[in-house]
């Protein structure tokens, strides 16, 4: 099982799972969602993933006019990334220290924990509290 997600300053995660690997097609799909859910322009933190800096995800970055765009801080820098928190928390802190029977119930026990986030902006907002976050809300 992988997983895509982003996080709004106002504290609403947004994700989805699926399984196989990430693509460019993948990436594009789920902005589009993230483009039809907002009311202005998506900005997104990616890092150096191959798929992130695809050709085919540059045309459409294009193609959307500011409507989205991707920022890509220095190489290997998650500290930067706010979407890094909310894997800390679903990873270490809730699914972590669980015990999984089989893959059917990690997916069950990564949903659950990701639809618990969606309910509590004001704990996904406190993750932007981080200094090194303090760019985003400059």
């Amino acid at each position: 099982m992988n997983m895509i997600s982003a996080v709004t300053a106002q504290g609403l995660p947004r994700f989805a799972t699926y399984t196989g690997g990430f693509t460019a097609a993948r990436l594009i799909e789920f902005c589009k969602k993230l483009m039809n859910d907002a009311d202005g322009p998506v900005y997104l933190v990616v890092d150096g993933h191959p798929a992130h800096r695809a050709k085919i995800v540059t045309e459409f970055v294009a193609s959307t006019h500011g409507r989205l765009k991707l920022f890509t801080p220095r190489a290997y820098s998650p500290q930067l990334n706010p979407d890094e928190w909310v894997w800390k928390n679903i990873k270490h802190d809730r699914v972590g220290r669980s015990s999984v029977t089989g893959p059917d119930e990690f997916k069950a026990k990564v949903i659950s924990a990701l639809r618990r986030l969606q309910k509590m902006p004001r704990l996904v907002r406190a993750f932007f509290a981080d200094p090194d976050l303090r760019y985003i809300t400059t």
